[in-house]
């Protein structure tokens, strides 16, 4: 089964260090975030696919000496990178195997739930946050299964912890079937597709006890005290 890393962005909101290195580059404890991303998805998947664009050469490079994946691709996002949705559109071509794994290449997740979520034919990835209105909180459907996104509610909209996306998902080649609309933010997003398909067909939703955002600098700077190694080697 491949795995896809999405590791594309700007890092725009991680600058100034992501002015010369991509931000999958950056360092976080002893090794790149992205070498963290390869421990999380080594044993799950049999390939990795990469999505890149901004300083692509560098992750290129990287790629080449890192001894977690022999069996992998880069996917350029052409033109321009124009959201999660988008980055998986570019990934069909190249896809070896009918089921994969998609994973933020800026979050970093428990090996064990990424296992469990690898077992289902489609499903999303949830974290229980007591500030889930900075997030996009998962409804359930009577069953338990995701039903939509409700992004960034109000506070008190539901109890907390609410289950909340984090940026990973298990889904199979059917996906390319619904087509997607630009968001507001003129972008194509996974989510979107994720949806469509909830309404003809299960979404299981799998808890992860462990999920480590790296949004901008001081998350960063907060990471490199975190106990990552337990949740991901």
């Amino acid at each position: 089964m491949d795995g896809i890393i999405l590791a594309a962005g700007i890092g725009t909101r991680m600058r100034p260090l992501t002015l010369d290195t991509p931000k999958a580059l950056l360092p976080l404890q002893d090794r790149p975030i992205l070498a963290w991303s390869l421990l999380s998805l080594r044993g799950i998947v049999d390939r990795a696919l990469i999505v890149v664009h901004y300083l692509k050469s560098q992750i290129a490079d990287y790629m080449a000496r890192q001894t977690l994946f022999s069996n992998y691709a880069l996917v350029e996002q052409l033109p321009t990178p124009l959201g999660t949705g988008h980055a998986l559109q570019c990934c069909r071509a190249a896809l070896q195997s009918s089921d994969f794994l998609v994973i933020n290449g800026d979050d970093l997740f428990a090996k064990d739930s990424l296992r469990r979520l690898s077992r289902e034919p489609f499903a999303i990835l949830a974290a229980r946050r007591d500030d889930y209105h900075r997030y996009g909180v998962i409804a359930r459907d009577e069953r338990g299964g995701f039903r939509a996104i409700d992004e960034k509610p109000r506070p008190g909209s539901y109890p907390a912890p609410a289950p909340c996306n984090i940026g990973a998902y298990k889904l199979n080649s059917d996906i390319f079937d619904f087509p997607l609309r630009q968001s507001v933010r003129g972008e194509f997003e996974i989510t979107d597709a994720v949806t469509a398909v909830a309404d003809t067909r299960e979404v299981a939703v799998v808890d992860c006890p462990f999920w480590l955002p790296i949004g901008d600098p001081a998350a960063l700077a907060a990471a490199q005290a975190v106990d990552i190694a337990p949740w991901i080697c």
